[in-house]
């Protein structure tokens, strides 16, 4: 996988940066919060999520590594995914409206873009998931570090 697409942009910066994944954020979590099938784990919600998911967004997506240095990086994301024991449907659902807050917010809709944004809730979601449900650290997703997404060779 490539870091750039053709034209030399990082996700990040094709994305729109640090603003636009914010606003994507607050779309997506908004749409959380009003799911009855996701709400439950999310619960009233709290003020700063909408930072962190967007730090993490940013983060793996080519840009600046605030999640990592300043907001607790991976270990946090696995502490708060502990026991949650996400099914398979509230995961399915939380990959739908990722998707649908992509285009609520106005995000690049090109192709590549969008599998790329595509194969990174996927693959995120199948952690989040694999780590609710782990009882022991060996039970844990091998992941320990924000992942850094990238272009797909397919999609450049």
């Amino acid at each position: 996988m490539s870091e750039r697409n053709n034209s030399g942009e990082t996700l990040f910066e094709h994305a729109g940066g640090q603003q636009a994944l914010h606003r994507y954020t607050e779309v997506f979590y908004r749409s959380v919060l009003a799911d009855p099938l996701l709400q439950p784990l999310f619960g009233a919600g709290r003020p700063e999520h909408v930072a962190h998911l967007t730090a993490f967004t940013v983060e793996s997506f080519g840009g600046p590594d605030t999640f990592t240095r300043e907001m607790g990086g991976f270990a946090h994301l696995i502490a708060i995914h502990r026991r949650l024991e996400i099914t398979e449907e509230q995961r399915l659902r939380f990959v739908a409206l990722y998707l649908e807050a992509a285009d609520k917010a106005g995000l690049p809709s090109d192709g590549p873009f969008r599998q790329a944004l595509r194969e990174h809730i996927e693959f995120g979601s199948h952690v989040a998931q694999q780590n609710s449900h782990a009882k022991t650290d060996e039970e844990l997703h091998p992941l320990r570090e924000v992942p850094i997404w990238q272009w797909s060779d397919s999609s450049k």
